[in-house]
Order: structure tokens, then C-alpha cells, then sequence
């Protein structure tokens, strides 16, 4: 595949996994998904994976709601290796527009994923925030636009055109619901697709006879019957 696939998570083990396995070339990571993996400990968290990961991008989010505090954090999430990429969120909680911190960050040579995107908007004015010098990532949450009956189709086929210009200013289809979103995202000319550790798996699933895939379902189905010993 030409797009690049990132895990999405935060279980060490799957991260781990994930990175041997051949198959992703980048992680990211988000505070809610570091609760939910149990996460306890940020730093430790984050020096954690980079000593076992340093060869690939890895997402790490601020978590502060004041635009100051996101520059201490995201210089400080920074330091911790050079394959870091700090996640800012396009807009606090109060919906300040975080492009002049991003401004700040890439012109300062900070690599930055600018996260939570929905709107082409959203995406205008945070390209002329940009340093054509740093890489930069846009995650735009093209599982989330689906989820409110919008096809994101257009809305991402219309960031890779208006990003398309600088290398290193990649863009991601992020909160993918299916493996189709993979080919979706692959045909459109999208840079990086994120995939939690369950997505994942499927990709083997590629070019597999339906009518086998059929039958191994009906099997499924039937063992497991037999398996909860139900009867009628």
C-alpha cells in the first residue's frame, strides 16, 4: 500500500506488537486512550515507549486547556525524542483557534500533529499557520464527519489538494470505523491512516474469497452454538 498505516493506542504490549509486526509505520496516541489502556504515570508512559520505539513517528498530546501551558507542555513532550510529534488540538475546550501556538511551534522546528480537525475551514486557516521547514501532520477526524451522516470523502479528497504542496505536511484520516476507510483513504492520495490494534487485524483480510469467508462465518456461527450448548 502507498498510505502509510499508524497504530492508534495506548497498550504498550499492542504498540510493541504493532512495531514488529512489519505492517505500521507510526503511532499516535491521545489522553483518552491512555486512560482507558490505564495509563497512570504520562512521562513514564511516553519515555517508556520512546525507548523501545525510536524509529518511528509517535503522536504525543498536550492535555492542558490554556494556550500557554499547551506551548510548556508541547516543548517538553518534544525534548523526549527527536521522532515526537506533538498532538495540538485545533481549538481548546473554549474553542480558541490554536493556529498562533501552532505557528510558534513549527517555526521553532517543533514537529506538530494538529488533531480533532472536521471542517475545511479549519483547515484553511491552520495552513497559514504552517512552516513549509517542519513537518507537520493533520489528523482530521474523517470517522467522526461519518458519524454525522456526512461522507468525509470530499472533505479529505480537498485536504490532500490543499497540502499537497509541501512533503512533509502529510495528512491523516483519522477515527477510521472499517477496513474499507483504508482503500478509501489510499485512493484519494491520503498520507497516513490511523488503525487501533482490532482494525488492524483485518487487513489480512485483503483479496480473501467471499465465498469462503462465507462459509468460515456460517462455521463460526455454528460452533458456537454448539460450544453455549443451546437447544430449542
Amino acid at each position: 500500500m502507498s498510505i502509510k498505516v499508524f497504530a492508534d493506542g495506548a497498550n504498550i504490549e499492542d504498540m510493541l506488537e504493532a512495531h514488529s509486526s512489519g505492517e505500521v509505520f507510526g503511532f499516535t496516541t491521545n489522553p483518552t486512550l491512555m486512560k482507558q489502556a490505564g495509563v497512570s504515570d504520562y512521562e513514564v508512559f511516553a519515555r517508556t515507549v520512546l525507548e523501545n520505539i525510536k524509529d518511528m513517528p509517535i503522536s504525543f498530546e498536550v492535555f492542558s486547556d490554556d494556550l500557554s501551558e499547551m506551548h510548556v507542555q508541547a516543548k517538553f513532550l518534544a525534548s523526549l525524542g527527536d521522532n515526537v510529534y506533538v498532538k495540538i488540538p485545533i481549538t481548546n475546550t473554549k474553542g480558541e483557534f490554536t493556529g498562533p501556538l501552532v505557528k510558534e511551534l513549527v517555526d521553532a522546528g517543533i514537529k506538530v500533529n494538529v488533531t480533532a480537525i472536521m471542517t475545511i475551514d479549519q483547515l484553511k486557516n491552520m495552513k497559514e499557520c504552517l512552516n513549509v521547514d517542519t513537518p507537520t501532520v493533520l489528523s482530521i477526524f474523517a470517522g467522526r464527519i461519518a458519524d454525522t451522516g456526512v461522507d468525509p470523502l470530499d472533505i479529505m479528497s480537498e485536504a490532500v489538494s490543499m497540502f499537497s504542496e509541501v512533503a512533509h505536511w502529510e495528512v491523516l484520516w483519522a477515527s477510521p470505523r472499517e477496513v474499507l476507510n483504508v482503500y478509501q483513504a489510499e485512493n484519494i492520495g491520503c498520507d497516513i491512516i490511523t488503525m487501533t490494534p482490532s482494525v488492524l487485524k483485518k487487513l489480512k483480510l485483503k483479496d480473501k474469497d467471499l465465498l469462503e469467508y462465507s462459509l468460515e462465518t456460517v462455521k463460526m456461527f455454528y460452533n458456537d452454538a454448539v460450544d453455549a450448548g443451546y437447544k430449542l
